[in-house]
């Protein structure tokens, strides 16, 4: 087996950053680890970079255990070109072949020098983005694909409100909902990400930490059609009240809390719908439909720059620790990335 950019044989290990134990920033470690196999139907990258996400430090914490087969190293999402092959790969018609440059989405191990991935999860890199600006796509545009266009149904012309707007499934949900028709809100925490968001698209953005958003967004815009939101509980009751009539309620996090009571009288009377989902846990080829759809909607907007992924910051793989204060702090804007190749 070689590698794709050298044609030497694979090494048998690699740089990789573990979790010591479930704690703060400091439990990550670089480590060496045995280079990974792909299986059948997956693929071996050599990464580039890897994307930074909520759900790591969750990890890390103890709170969200990889899946049951999953590699116990975080990273939910990485860019790098395909090393090696394992058996019968096909994405529809094509074949992928060692060399390609991909970007894909993992259910675990993308902190390392390589991973194995699905080859339905692996996308080609859109044309004009870099590995690092790749890296920074696969996590939050599935989870935003299939929650506000799947699940949400969002339709051109409807409204939106985004929780945690200056946040790296924010930054993407505000854009593809502006690029799809929609009116964008958002809900932030400080000007800096009220800026951030408004040049994305939001036509309106609340401090939650000053101002009410139900009051607000009753005010100025009669309710909303779909919500989107990473907050859970305490957010529940005014996101109920602020829905028009057959409007979606989305929970994809629950930093708020997991619990809250609820009027479903409110539910009733104006038709709404509940629906929450976790992406980590589904079937390959069901992320590799949602790869399908993004490739078709998303990706060509992605090469002629009409959406673009934000990054904050990078990080060399080994500073990992650096990038998870940061997003334990509240301070990300955008996403944040590991070096982990040149």
């Amino acid at each position: 087996m070689a590698d794709s950019e050298s044609g030497n044989p694979l090494p048998t290990d690699m740089a990789a950053v573990e979790i010591r134990e479930p704690g703060g920033p400091d439990v990550l470690r670089a480590v060496r680890r045995p280079v990974p196999q792909p299986a059948a139907g997956e693929v071996l990258i050599r990464v580039a970079a890897a994307g930074v996400n909520r759900p790591d430090c969750l990890q890390r914490q103890g709170l969200y255990p990889p899946p049951p087969g999953a590699s116990d190293l975080p990273g939910l999402e990485v860019a790098g070109q395909i090393a090696a092959l394992g058996p019968g790969i096909r994405q529809a018609d094509e074949a992928w072949a060692v060399g390609d440059r991909v970007c894909a989405l993992l259910a675990g191990g993308g902190y390392a020098e390589y991973c194995t991935a699905p080859a339905v999860q692996c996308l080609p890199i859109p044309a004009g983005l870099d590995f690092t600006q790749a890296a920074a796509v696969p996590e939050t545009f599935f989870t935003v694909w299939t929650n506000v266009f799947d699940r949400g149904r969002l339709g051109p012309g409807e409204s939106i409100l985004i929780h945690g707007g200056a946040s790296g499934i924010g930054t993407t949900a505000i854009q593809l909902a502006h690029a799809h028709g929609a009116r964008v809100f958002a809900t932030v925490g400080n000007d800096a990400k009220r800026a951030l968001c408004e040049r994305l698209g939001a036509e309106r953005t609340i401090n939650y930490r000053t101002e009410s958003f139900l009051d607000i967004l009753q005010d100025e815009a009669g309710g909303v059609d779909l919500i989107l939101d990473i907050v859970g509980g305490k957010y529940l009751d005014d996101n109920i009240k602020l829905l028009k009539p057959d409007g979606r309620l989305i929970i994809i996090a629950v930093l708020g809390g997991a619990q809250a009571e609820i009027n479903l009288a409110r539910v009733l009377i104006k038709r709404l719908t509940l629906t929450g989902s976790t992406l980590r846990a589904r079937e390959a080829d069901f992320k590799g439909a949602i790869a399908a759809a993004l490739r078709e909607h998303v990706w060509p907007k992605l090469a002629d720059g009409t959406i673009a992924p934000v990054i904050q910051a990078t990080f060399p793989l080994h500073e990992a620790r650096r990038a998870h204060e940061l997003l334990d702090a509240n301070q990300a804007q955008g996403k944040l990335v590991l070096q982990v190749a040149d």
